[in-house]
């Protein structure tokens, strides 16, 4: 069996969706790639039921590449430091609080806290670059630069380590109508943030995945 690549956006708490994407949508293989971009928590309220499911994927052998995300790394932030707990708190951390039925950050099991601290801020593979927001386009090695990959996302890059990939992210929601009506498979840059969990507000609301080997969008 030929193994496939997907990569899936950011799913800020929204089980129900990436629960329907994985096993119904895609159809995981553990033949099969997926690349998560990041943002697993906050705002939505079923954190730790998507954090279950990522490890339980990952110790049941399938390949999956999570990614760091500006969330998971403003919990880090709060679980490491007190002072940065208001921060988290502003971007939707309160949801991953009651998710986990606790009150602080630091009340958060070890084995969570491993895997945030085991998460990648990129991940190269044949000709992409996958990466929670962007890459410093003006750094001599924008690989270094960690901000920039959680929170700057970029439309075109000029920089010679990057122009010639296509670099997948997410963490700037887009218009879901706009994902599906563009042929990303034309594109250097491409985003599936669709705002999962912001059903309310029109034209978003989706979790999106992208199928490498069909050039596909996949949505829920």
């Amino acid at each position: 069996m030929n193994k496939r690549l997907f990569a899936i956006g950011d799913i800020h708490g929204c089980f129900d969706s990436l629960k329907e994407l994985v096993e119904n949508k895609i159809q995981l293989q553990k033949v099969d790639k997926l690349v998560l971009l990041g943002d697993y928590i906050d705002r939505g309220d079923k954190s730790k039921e998507v954090l279950d499911f990522i490890i339980d994927l990952q110790d049941t052998e399938f390949d999956v590449v999570p990614l760091m995300g500006n969330h998971e790394a403003m919990l880090l932030d709060a679980y490491e430091n007190e002072k940065n707990i208001s921060k988290w708190i502003q971007n939707g951390g309160n949801e991953t609080l009651k998710s986990f039925e606790i009150n602080s950050a630091n009340d958060i099991e070890p084995k969570y806290i491993r895997f945030f601290k085991s998460l990648k801020y990129y991940y190269a593979f044949e000709n992409y670059l996958f990466v929670h927001a962007g890459f410093n386009d003006d750094a001599l090695n924008p690989f270094t630069d960690y901000y920039s990959m959680l929170w700057k996302c970029n439309k075109t890059y000029t920089n010679p380590l990057l122009s010639d990939k296509t670099v997948v992210h997410g963490h700037n929601p887009v218009n879901v109508t706009k994902c599906e009506e563009r042929d990303l498979s034309k594109h250097r840059v491409i985003n599936i943030d669709t705002g999962c969990v912001y059903k309310d507000n029109e034209g978003f609301g989706r979790l999106t995945a992208y199928d490498f080997n069909n050039q596909r969008k996949l949505f829920v």
